[in-house]
């Protein structure tokens, strides 16, 4: 498999410090963990993803090993090769296991489709030039036109 790309990285840094540094300001309890970070979707399970990006609320989810259950917030940013896995695949898996909110960042399109999981509805798309209110993170927006690209 080839190594990610810059934009990628671009993006994946981006959003972990804009995660990561809200959550810090706020004195919250999530944590953020950037790939390479295992996550076990059922928590007797031998085979892991490995999101992006993993939002975790529940402390008690988390071992040595990486997360054992569903994160509360996972963001994949699609690649040439993970296209079909991130929009198909692990969004079917994702779902059944409980992720609360999934989002998919394609910077070949410069989209972001947000999933409110507990709802019904199809996604909600936005752009680079966007601002998002995060679902998991009420008092959380991300601006993506400060994406340094």
């Amino acid at each position: 498999m080839l190594p990610p790309s810059t934009i990628h990285q671009r993006i994946l840094s981006f959003l972990h410090l804009e995660i990561g540094n809200h959550i810090r300001s706020k004195e919250g309890t999530c944590g953020v963990f950037p790939t390479p970070f295992a996550v076990f979707l059922c928590a007797d399970d031998s085979k892991h993803l490995e999101p992006d990006i993993s939002v975790i609320c529940d402390q008690g989810k988390l071992d040595e090993h990486g997360c054992k259950g569903a994160p509360d917030w996972v963001i994949e940013i699609v690649s040439p090769s993970s296209r079909t896995m991130d929009y198909y695949t692990k969004l079917s898996l994702y779902r059944k296991a409980g992720v609360r909110e999934y989002w998919i960042v394609d910077p070949m399109k410069q989209t972001i489709l947000v999933y409110d999981m507990e709802q019904a509805a199809a996604p909600t798309i936005y752009s680079f030039s966007d601002t998002i209110n995060v679902i998991t993170y009420n008092s959380l927006e991300i601006n993506f036109s400060k994406l340094p690209l």
